[in-house]
């Protein structure tokens, strides 16, 4: 068992208050370590795009409209998992935003 700093006599709510601002703190690094913002996202919905044009130009509708529509549905998929993740409206589209593209720019 790990000791307290408080000794034996460890008050619940101070070691509660403490995990959740460790756990804050411990996000908020990580968010700022691994995080997009929306230049980086611009950029990734470019190579996108710059993407699926090549492919049009080069297969055609036949082989550029799946993968189009395979590209919208991931980004629909990532707008869901952003309202059941607690985002509300725009929040959800933007934080979607931020992880569907967000990573290929950077």
């Amino acid at each position: 068992m790990e000791d307290w700093p408080e000794g034996r006599a460890a008050d619940p709510a101070a070691a509660r208050e403490r995990y959740t601002s460790d756990l804050r703190a411990s996000r908020r690094a990580v968010r700022v370590v691994c995080g997009a913002d929306t230049g980086d996202a611009h950029t990734g919905l470019a190579v996108v795009v710059v993407a699926l044009v090549v492919v049009w130009s080069f297969e055609g509708p036949g082989t550029g409209g799946p993968v189009t529509g395979v590209f919208a549905a991931l980004y629909l998929l990532l707008v869901g998992v952003g309202r059941l993740r607690g985002h509300r409206r725009m929040n959800a589209w933007r934080w979607a935003y931020l992880v569907g593209f967000g990573s290929w720019g950077r």
